[in-house]
């Protein structure tokens, strides 16, 4: 039987909009480590700005590389990123959320100076700020997303666990025998899950950006990994002559933002009690007598 979490999702046009997306892209991302209609790397210098034809669906780029080909890679190159930021930060917003909010006095205000301070700092500049000392490369990205959504996360989060702790299941849990960590499996974690999953979507997101904003810039993927960022810095540049060929990365970077947002928000009306009871109210007509 589907979960009713699930019900709610599919019931929803933008739940249904950013699922399809996003399962779009991956399975492009998937596709493209096997198949692209060209070596998206292989340069033709007789196809120059090729219109879009048959051969070539989207056009080719001033080396001649097939734009759809270059798109489809570019795909690894986001799921990779956003996944990868998506992990750091999970595990890393939950650890400072649970410090935070479960342990010692002192080590809670500990927790609160230091989220204060990473928080400050853009994710875009913790990013340039590696790189400059390491090097660009996506695993940059990965990590100043991770770290930065992954505070971000924890200082939503680490209220909502206080609150949730103080409920009388929470109590009764520890009075049967759980320990912190089973309390915190069991119960904690499933309560603030709307809250979770919906700073989650946005790091995801960001990262989709932040990857393409600093693969543009320079900082993030290198010259031989296929990136939309990448692609679009080096089609503006011919804008004013060619500029159908810069729409195609553009959009599908705007797409998988949209998606994994609208996917973000859709999820927490899913999950959250409390917006599905309210949802139920408005949709239920009034009985006349």
């Amino acid at each position: 039987m589907m979960p009713r979490w699930l019900r709610a999702l599919c019931r929803s046009a933008t739940g249904r909009f950013g699922v399809i997306v996003v399962i779009v892209i991956a399975l492009t991302a998937l596709v493209s480590v096997f198949w692209t209609p060209f070596n998206p790397l292989s340069t033709d210098v007789r196809n120059r700005w090729a219109s879009p034809s048959w051969p070539h669906l989207l056009g080719t780029d001033g080396t001649g590389r097939d734009i759809l080909s270059l798109i489809m890679a570019g795909a690894r190159t986001t799921v990779f990123v956003s996944v990868g930021a998506g992990i750091v930060a999970t595990v890393l917003g939950i650890a400072l959320a649970a410090l935070g909010a479960l342990t010692f006095r002192w080590m809670r205000e500990t927790v609160a100076v230091l989220v204060d301070i990473l928080i400050a700092f853009p994710v875009l500049i913790i990013a340039m700020m590696i790189s400059s000392v390491w090097g660009g490369s996506l695993w940059v990205v990965i990590w100043a997303v991770g770290i930065g959504f992954g505070v971000n996360i924890a200082r939503v989060t680490r209220p909502e666990l206080r609150r949730v702790q103080q409920s009388d299941f929470v109590v009764a849990g520890r009075a049967a025998g759980l320990t912190a960590g089973q309390n915190l499996v069991r119960h904690l974690l499933p309560n603030v899950a709307p809250v979770f999953i919906v700073q989650l979507s946005w790091s995801m997101a960001v990262a989709v950006l932040a990857e393409a904003g600093l693969s543009y810039l320079g900082f993030g993927a290198s010259v031989v990994e296929p990136s939309w960022g990448i692609l679009l810095a080096d089609l503006q540049r011919y804008i004013g002559i060619h500029p159908l060929s810069v729409l195609w990365p553009g959009l599908a970077i705007t797409i998988t933002v949209l998606a994994l947002n609208l996917l973000g928000d859709a999820l927490r009306e899913a999950t959250d009690p409390t917006l599905q009871h309210r949802s139920a109210e408005v949709h239920t007509p009034a009985v006349v007598a």
